[in-house]
């Protein structure tokens, strides 16, 4: 099944605000009944897999998606010749933390390293390190500059 182009998407649901609760509920509640202690690593390749759907070719167009799903507000912070430093703040990283001890952000990481890899057209990890304190979530995105994607 084709899917309509992440253009036709945003202007079909643009219009329509929705409170962030129901998708708290299938991502904090019913995800981890389902998926047991595998819920962060399913979601991580659950990023990956969604990344593949929706290639996006600059990091600024990544910035925009994440602001569209309603995963956040991603900054980049520094990017190096074979890491990429962003960190992930907002509204809805904040009630994360303040209303679930355990929570992650493992679905983010797997579309950045995704996207990254499609971009760098190399093969790309991501890791989060929480700053609960803070409100924000720091992702490194690392990939190896020898390890090249043919495809």
């Amino acid at each position: 099944m084709k899917l309509p182009s992440l253009e036709e998407q945003y202007k079909a649901l643009e219009d329509i605000h929705i409170s962030a609760f129901g998708s708290e509920l299938i991502r904090q509640i019913l995800l981890p009944e389902l998926l047991g202690k595998e819920t962060a690593s399913i979601l991580y390749w659950a990023g990956k897999s969604l990344a593949r759907h929706y290639p996006l070719e600059t990091i600024s167009d990544i910035i925009t998606f994440f602001e569209k799903a309603g995963w956040g507000t991603l900054s980049v912070l520094e990017e190096g010749k074979d890491e990429l430093h962003v960190e992930l703040t907002g509204p809805i990283i904040a009630a994360r933390f303040a209303l679930h001890e355990n929570c992650t952000f493992q679905l983010e990481a797997g579309f950045l390293a995704q996207q990254i890899e499609h971009q760098k057209r190399r093969v790309a990890e991501a890791f989060e390190q929480q700053k609960k304190r803070a409100n924000k979530v720091l992702i490194t995105i690392k990939w190896d500059r020898k390890d090249e994607i043919n495809s």
